[in-house]
């Protein structure tokens, strides 16, 4: 199962976000598309709706932008797929299905579900921001 791209860049645009939660200096868009490579308007587009999701809040103003709504660590995964791919599981009720073959692909869907919701509710912004510094130091030691 693979996420869309609107997922994708949202994660990185909040990612490039919460590098600026401690200081509470806001982001404009063009920094934060030009340092992720990302349109725009289309990044304009996922902030809206990451603001209204309540992740992102906007400050307007010659030196406005975009800043995180809550703590890195309180954002899941969980909450970020909800909000961009929608609340609804990729799994009917069971008992729309008569034959034992129906059911039993059915149920396996929803093991599936459960599983990935479990997963991506143990990641955070706040956990990928430290994997991404992990990475960078990692990176960084290469070249000296």
């Amino acid at each position: 199962m693979e996420l869309s791209c609107k997922t994708k860049y949202a994660l990185l645009a909040l990612l490039e976000l919460t590098s600026n939660y401690q200081n509470q200096e806001p982001l404009q868009i063009r920094q934060i598309a030009e340092k992720q490579d990302i349109s725009d308007r289309y990044l304009e587009q996922l902030l809206a709706t990451l603001r209204r999701g309540g992740f992102v809040k906007s400050q307007r103003g010659a030196k406005g932008g975009y800043l995180l709504a809550r703590s890195p660590s309180e954002i899941t995964l969980l909450e970020i797929v909800k909000c961009l791919e929608g609340s609804e599981g990729t799994t009917e009720a069971i008992s729309k299905f008569k034959t034992p073959e129906q059911c039993v692909v059915q149920e396996t869907w929803h093991e599936i579900d459960r599983a990935m919701e479990a997963q991506l509710k143990k990641y955070n912004l706040q956990t990928l921001s430290e994997q991404r510094n992990n990475k960078q130091q990692i990176d960084l030691m290469y070249y000296i």
